[in-house]
């Protein structure tokens, strides 16, 4: 019996988000993340594109495509993650990052001026702080792009199957590239030995582990600015409507968590009323899908994939709680699909990579199996947001 390549999620139809407030450490406003990325250098509002033939086709109202291939001047979403991160991290490791006030520990950005970005590295270097991180592609070039923001030194751990092209690109930014055999997941150890070793040192992960969740979070806020863009955006192209479903990649989780947070936020569910979030995975790395239908996270084997920013074995602890209850319905596309879909967007326009185009073929799927479409509420008023998480990239067409 051929495995089913959609699990549907019946315990997030009725979830809602309800986020614990700063001032009792819990998730930043959006407003102070999006102001903090307003401050940095070339900030930009990325595309929300409107694809009016291929919403007729499949008997939909609108599908809009968030486009990242040009965040920063990076080919991808993960610089807002990173960037916050990065700056959150830096503030913690020079015990800047709260301030006490009458016995009540509050956040520092929401209570006081923002520290510059100029007067933070500047501290930061006086302290000899050099940034650590793992990554299989997008975000290792994002911290560094942060740590060259901030004039740090950064160290970047990648696994062994990593083209020497993205190392290229990373080492662009100033980072120092150490290859680690195995997988990303073998990375890790690693570099946590490093990190409580050299001292200065400053760990940057996107994924939660088991001691380790503080920064991660912060990843997750970051991601809340390209959210609080598209949800202005849309309807200024749908006539005033805002989105009623949301579909994204999951690698490691941090992204879909950060996207089933916002859509299933109380207070948004209140202004909007409900929207339905769909994560997408390759067949190679199917860990959220399989976690679903295990009913706990399980770590699975992957295998090379056009889709490497999705090519994660193991979720984020900090995401799992989230994506268990928030998920709507969890997708696997092969790599034909995803090609394909590649190919879809670019003759729209929009220069997507394997990972981004992933939820176009995510959506083609669910749209071609009725009881899912059903399920899922798929029908002439839905209005879709594609998140398209990276740019244009070379990759092994898959035959």
């Amino acid at each position: 019996m051929t495995p089913s390549m959609i699990y549907l999620n019946p315990t997030a139809r009725d979830y809602t988000y309800k986020p614990v407030p700063s001032s009792a450490g819990g998730a930043t406003d959006e407003s102070t993340v999006l102001a903090f990325h307003q401050s940095l250098p070339s900030y930009n509002e990325t595309t929300l594109h409107t694809l009016p033939a291929l919403a007729a086709s499949l008997g939909l109202s609108h599908v809009l495509v968030k486009d990242e291939s040009n965040r920063f001047g990076l080919p991808a979403f993960k610089i807002l993650g990173a960037s916050w991160a990065v700056y959150r991290a830096v503030l913690s490791a020079l015990h800047l990052d709260f301030v006490h006030d009458g016995g009540e520990q509050r956040d520092i950005v929401t209570t006081m001026k923002m520290v510059s970005v100029a007067d933070l590295g500047s501290a930061a270097r006086d302290r000899g702080l050099c940034i650590v991180t793992s990554t299989e592609g997008n975000c290792g070039r994002a911290v560094a792009r942060m740590a060259k923001y901030l004039g740090l030194p950064v160290r970047v751990f990648v696994p062994e199957y990593m083209s020497e092209a993205t190392r290229q690109k990373i080492r662009g930014e100033g980072a120092e590239v150490l290859v680690v055999k195995g997988t990303y997941e073998d990375t890790i150890p690693v570099i946590r030995k490093e990190a409580e070793e050299r001292e200065g040192s400053v760990l940057v992960l996107d994924v939660g582990l088991e001691g380790y969740e503080v920064v991660p979070k912060y990843f997750v806020e970051g991601y809340s600015s390209m959210l609080a863009e598209s949800d202005k955006q849309a309807p200024e192209l749908t006539g005033g409507k805002p989105a009623t479903h949301a579909i994204v990649p999951c690698g490691a989780g941090s992204i879909a968590q950060a996207v089933a947070q916002h859509y299933k936020d109380a207070e948004r569910q209140r202004q909007h009323g409900s929207a339905t979030v769909i994560a997408v995975e390759a067949t190679t790395a199917a860990s959220l899908k399989t976690s679903l239908e295990a009913g706990e996270p399980t770590l699975v084997q992957t295998a090379d994939t056009i889709m490497n920013g999705m090519n994660c074995g193991a979720l984020s602890t900090l995401a799992w709680p989230v994506l268990s209850q928030g998920v709507d319905a969890s997708v696997v596309v092969t790599e034909q699909e995803s090609h394909a879909a590649v190919e879809e967007l670019k003759s729209s326009g929009i220069p997507a990579g394997p990972c981004g185009a992933a939820t176009l073929a995510a959506l083609r799927r669910v749209c071609a199996d009725s009881r899912a479409r059903s399920e899922l509420g798929l029908g002439p008023e839905s209005i879709v947001v594609l998140h398209c998480t990276e740019g244009a990239r070379d990759y092994p067409v898959p035959s």
